[in-house]
């Protein structure tokens, strides 16, 4: 028999540091749960800004690809990827090896709009050598390899939202770092979610919905 996963139930899922809680943020997201968290969601994001002016003093977070393009995807701070970028205005080479990090810049990339060219050449970059790990079979981590593949068919900017929320429910809960708490209540609400979707169409018949 297998041994239950503690899923990380202790303290408070708030308790965390400045990148575990973009990282929960983001979560809470993709599980489409973030509703409910609103108010803590809220005052952490008040607080990023300082934060980033601290960290941006940070050589640790300056080299950190993955912290970055995660906090600008919450926050849309484009300009901050300029310090992984060359004398000639190109993403730095040395980062194709960041293969989180540079998924992540992937997906942030399309929130851009027209005119953003620091986020076109994010996407061009990103996209090349994503499919090149992915054609290479470069990515080690299996969870990974599936998040690229899953990026590369669509980008998660594009997706339905509710949709998105029963696959990564699906994903999330095969990853061995996955929070039980945040599963669980994701896993309730999507299938009360379905339940009452069914149910309408009964409790108005005749009604177009």
């Amino acid at each position: 028999m297998e041994a239950r996963r503690s899923g990380n139930y202790g303290a408070s899922i708030w308790d965390k540091d400045y990148l575990d809680q973009l990282k929960l943020i983001d979560n809470l997201q993709r599980l489409d749960i973030s509703k409910h968290f609103d108010d803590q969601i809220r005052i952490i994001l008040d607080n990023i800004f300082p934060q980033t002016i601290k960290h941006c003093c940070d050589e640790h977070l300056e080299k950190d690809l993955y912290a970055v393009a995660l906090q600008f995807r919450l926050l849309r701070q484009h300009e901050v990827f300029c310090s992984f970028m060359d004398e000639v205005g190109n993403f730095k080479t040395c980062l194709r090896g960041d293969v989180k990090g540079i998924l992540c810049l992937y997906e942030a990339s399309f929130l851009s709009v027209e005119g953003e060219t620091i986020l076109d050449l994010a996407r061009d970059f990103s996209a090349y050598h994503l499919r090149e790990l992915k054609r290479l079979e470069q990515i080690a981590d299996m969870s990974l390899a599936e998040l690229v593949k899953r990026a590369l068919e669509l980008p998660l900017h594009w997706r339905v939202k509710k949709l998105e929320a029963r696959w990564f429910i699906n994903f999330y809960k095969t990853r061995p770092d996955a929070n039980l708490i945040l599963l669980e209540l994701a896993s309730w609400i999507s299938t009360w979610f379905k339940l009452n979707i069914r149910m309408r169409p009964n409790m108005c018949p005749g009604r177009i919905l």
